[in-house]
């Protein structure tokens, strides 16, 4: 696997790239609306041991949150009979 990069700032997040908090693989979705003690959710990529959401503080995510470079988001769309089926990985 490639190396890891720690992510040393929260404003680098973003929803197209994999990151990896304790050896299980996530992708970001969004912080909450607090300015004060903001958090940071964290949600499981299909097939991973872990399936519940994971909301991380400024602390831990300076310390767990590890950036899996190559790893990015691939959007897939399959047209049937006028509908459009997306996939997200």
């Amino acid at each position: 696997m490639a190396e890891l990069a720690l992510v040393n700032c929260p404003t680098l997040l973003t929803q197209s790239k994999t990151y990896q908090i304790d050896e299980t693989l996530y992708r970001y979705l969004y912080p909450t609306d607090s300015i004060k003690h903001t958090q940071y959710i964290f949600r499981p990529l299909p097939n991973q041991k872990k399936r519940a959401d994971l909301r991380l503080n400024k602390d831990k995510l300076l310390r767990k949150v590890y950036e899996v470079p190559g790893l990015y988001r691939q959007h897939r769309a399959t047209v049937t009979n006028g509908a459009i089926q997306q996939s997200l990985f």
